[in-house]
């Protein structure tokens, strides 16, 4: 049986608008991510960071070479296959937090769960569990985002992500809206969920305190990949270990 990885980007390159306007966002860029593995994308703004993740999700498609996850081309999946591929193999966190001001913390989590055909029973049921997953206590059920720590709400979007049971999460700079010592314990929670989950995780940040937590980091400038950087163990000191024009 073949074994895939789980990203692979072939040759890719986007471009947004037409004529003097046009803007590059990526070019020729390439990359494989393991499953299980942890890898963090760093850059400044305007990098390319965001196109890269919009095109992992099947949010957007290259204008040139491949996105493949878990073995299957994106761009040869209808609208609807990518949506599914979205819903149950793909989890999203956001920096934002992105809860519904109006659901419960148990809402939040389950909503994406009746796409999945769930019972509201089955549905409230795993998201206990991903609360659990994610140190949430279950009196906090009931309660609206509102009510809750920067850090609370973090984790009603981690365990959101994890309800559907995703083989790979998209973290777009998941502690940029926190203090460090919040951020901290979020960043220790995803590096668990990695370890103990063998959860592909790729991880958008702008601290370099952040990136170090994967096990490897590529940094990208005006739409390519210029540095790539092992860690020593997902959280130690880094080593480089290619450096390319």
């Amino acid at each position: 049986m073949e074994v895939f990885p789980m990203i692979a980007l072939e040759h890719v390159s986007k471009r947004y608008g037409n004529g003097p306007t046009a803007f590059t966002a990526l070019t020729d860029v390439s990359l494989e991510v393991s499953g299980g593995e942890f890898l963090s994308i760093m850059g400044p703004s305007g990098s390319g960071k965001s196109t890269l993740l919009n095109l992992l999700a099947g949010l957007d498609t290259p204008d040139s070479g491949r996105v493949v996850i878990g073995g299957r081309n994106l761009a040869q999946l209808s609208d609807n296959a990518r949506s599914d591929l979205r819903l149950r193999e793909i989890g999203f966190v956001f920096q934002s937090f992105n809860l519904f001001p109006t659901f419960t913390v148990e809402e939040n989590i389950a909503w994406p769960l009746e796409f999945l055909g769930l019972s509201w029973r089955d549905a409230r049921r795993r998201a206990a569990g991903a609360m659990a997953q994610v140190g949430l206590e279950s009196k906090v059920r009931g309660r609206r985002p509102a009510e809750l720590s920067g850090g609370e709400q973090q984790r009603v979007g981690i365990a959101r992500a994890l309800a559907t049971e995703p083989r790979l999460l998209l973290a777009d700079e998941p502690t940029g809206n926190l203090d460090s010592r919040t951020g901290q314990t979020i960043l220790d929670l995803l590096r668990e969920l990695n370890v103990e989950g063998q959860l592909t995780i790729v991880l958008v940040t702008h601290s370099t305190f952040a990136a170090d937590y994967a096990h490897r980091i590529v940094e990208m400038r005006d739409g390519r990949f210029v540095c790539e950087v092992g860690t020593s163990s997902g959280a130690g000191d880094t080593q480089a270990l290619r450096l390319s024009a």
